[in-house]
């Protein structure tokens, strides 16, 4: 793997971790473009993922700062007796909130682990989960304007989310905009519902990075290898930056619509490809 393939992979994982398009989807279709095999670049993907988590931790750097702090006080309010105080303490219940969205996807990563990888091995597979995704943000440019923050959340609404979160491990299908369609079919605000899909996305990434690492540190690497993977994780940064800011704008102002043709187009083509010439 050289250079411009490092820089094309970041590039892809970057935009397509945070804009609903789906990075898993859109990386498979490279790697076998490329004819590069996973176990080749195992290590290197984990490490695209870390890239793209350094973007969200630039972008809400302050929001995550809150959240430790909150997690600290809680703890101690917790050992003193106090209990939880979730309605008191917004910043606490955001915490708990995606602790709440998190588990279902864990849940549903580790029990079908298996089933998630063999759809890897089909670019018809992958075919549909675009279409799906499209499907998704077509729907969610018609759900109506609503007023839930953090305040009127509740326990199902996470727990919803992080079941199509976890839906979304399915190669092809968008981890941001099934997680952005549920934050509004539950009737949160464009806003927040798009805060709260980028902030669950960090256990999430980082727990895929702790699964996949043994496996990929254990593939080893070649050191040849060492400045492309920095590049890749570099532009994967840089990108998922741009990506996050761009998606916040095109929520808001309901255009996701864009994303919906674009999605549909490669899956037919992925779709036709797998039928037809794979």
């Amino acid at each position: 793997m050289g250079y411009i393939e490092a820089i094309i992979l970041g590039l892809v994982q970057g935009l397509a971790e945070f804009l609903p398009v789906s990075s898993s989807g859109h990386l498979a279709l490279l790697q076998y473009f490329f004819d590069v095999k996973e176990d080749q670049v195992l290590l290197f993907t984990v490490l695209l993922h870390v890239g793209t988590l350094i973007s969200v931790f630039i972008i809400y750097w302050q929001d995550i700062w809150e959240l430790l702090k909150e997690l600290a006080l809680t703890i101690r309010d917790l050992c003193t007796g106090k209990g939880l105080q979730l309605q008191e303490r917004p910043v606490r219940k955001l915490g708990v909130m995606i602790i709440v969205a998190t588990i279902p996807t864990a849940l549903i990563g580790l029990l079908f682990q298996d089933f998630f990888n063999g759809l890897y091995l089909s670019l018809v597979s992958i075919g549909i989960g675009f279409l799906i995704t499209g499907f998704l943000m077509f729907f969610a440019e018609r759900i109506g304007a609503a007023s839930k923050g953090i305040e009127r959340m509740n326990f199902r609404n996470a727990i919803f989310v992080g079941v199509l979160q976890g839906i979304a491990i399915c190669p092809g299908i968008s981890r941001s905009g099934s997680t952005l369609v549920g934050g509004l079919i539950t009737g949160l605000r464009r806003d927040f519902a798009v805060k709260f899909a980028f902030l669950i996305s960090i256990p999430s990434i980082l727990g895929s990075v702790v699964l996949e690492l043994p496996a990929a540190v254990e593939s080893g690497i070649d050191t040849s290898f060492l400045g492309p993977i920095a590049a890749g994780m570099i532009v994967a940064a840089v990108s998922g930056f741009i990506a996050i800011k761009t998606m916040i704008k095109v929520v808001t102002s309901k255009k996701l619509s864009y994303f919906s043709y674009y999605v549909w187009i490669l899956g037919l083509f992925t779709v036709g490809y797998g039928i037809f010439f794979a």
